[in-house]
């Protein structure tokens, strides 16, 4: 085994109408190394977003990551390794922070041990371990990415134009929000007519994205499907989403489970979108980071 390290992008996920299929790679990052070390102790230093962290190291995602892409190659890991990771991916923001780790310490196994697993494998495993592919798809392939199941296959991922004057805005507050409890939120079914407007909602998001189309994207951001059950955990959404559009923004959206905000809107007014939810938030006395957003390309090998 050789010493490998790996960055590693985050992701937003959904974009309203592309719930559990859809998401983006986006321009924060997670670095990794791995070394192997003499014994059977294994150790992971965290800096960064994760460096509060307290978990022990069976249980941490980057170590999972590794051992599911040994098992998934039929190779036996080393029993001393030494983790290194610096993140600047907020967790539990729903910006694919789980999924980053995950993947960082699949590829970093396949760098180290030369497994050669093909990307659709890397994205496979994250999913069956998450329930869900769209922030593996676009963490590992880069862009923007559509990830259906297939039953031949695990999943099949169709990368996704996104149009040069659109532009992405966050607004990531001051709180977390639990996956398992915005999971929990939703219901077990849907009436069927929610459902023929989601799927309307879906492929007007896809086509919007390619096109830019403002008409096309506030109709697919106003989601039927998740957000009417997850918006009332995070304390003003509304008031959020709200401010993104009177600032210009096409409209405004939980990124993945949330708690972070993702409005599109043309480029050049992306800045003042982002200002503006940042602010919406301030008002109501919770802090916030407004920041643009940057489309990003793949996890790789450095």
């Amino acid at each position: 085994m050789s010493d490998a390290r790996v960055r590693v992008p985050c992701s937003t996920s959904n974009l309203g109408a592309g719930f559990d299929c859809v998401g983006v790679a986006l321009d924060r990052w997670l670095d990794a190394s791995v070394r192997v070390t003499d014994g059977s102790t294994i150790t992971i230093a965290h800096a960064g977003t994760g460096a509060a962290l307290r978990v022990d190291p069976e249980r941490d995602h980057l170590l999972t990551g590794f051992r599911l892409a040994c098992a998934m190659a039929g190779a036996q890991p080393p029993q001393g390794l030494a983790f290194e990771v610096h993140s600047a991916i907020p967790v539990a923001r729903g910006l694919g922070s789980s999924a980053a780790a995950l993947v960082a310490g699949a590829l970093l196994a396949d760098a180290a041990l030369g497994l050669s697993l093909a990307a659709a494998n890397v994205v496979g495993l994250v999913a069956a371990l998450e329930g869900h592919p769209d922030n593996a798809a676009p963490i590992v392939l880069g862009g923007a990415v559509l990830a259906v199941p297939d039953p031949g296959a695990g999943y099949s991922l169709i990368p996704l134009e996104m149009h040069p004057a659109l532009g992405i805005a966050l607004a990531i507050p001051d709180f977390e929000t639990a996956t398992r409890d915005m999971r929990a939120a939703l219901p077990a079914d849907v009436p069927h007519r929610d459902a023929v407007v989601a799927a309307g909602k879906a492929a007007a998001l896809v086509r919007g994205l390619a096109m830019g189309d403002p008409a096309l994207l506030a109709y697919a951001l106003d989601d039927v499907l998740h957000v009417p059950y997850r918006r009332a955990l995070v304390r003003g959404y509304d008031e959020v989403v709200a401010a993104a559009r009177e600032a210009g923004a096409f409209g405004a959206t939980l990124s993945g489970s949330g708690s972070t905000v993702l409005a599109l809107a043309p480029v050049d007014r992306v800045p003042a979108v982002a200002d503006a939810m940042r602010a919406a938030w301030e008002a109501l006395g919770i802090a916030a980071e407004g920041s643009v957003a940057r489309v990003a390309g793949p996890a790789q090998v450095v």
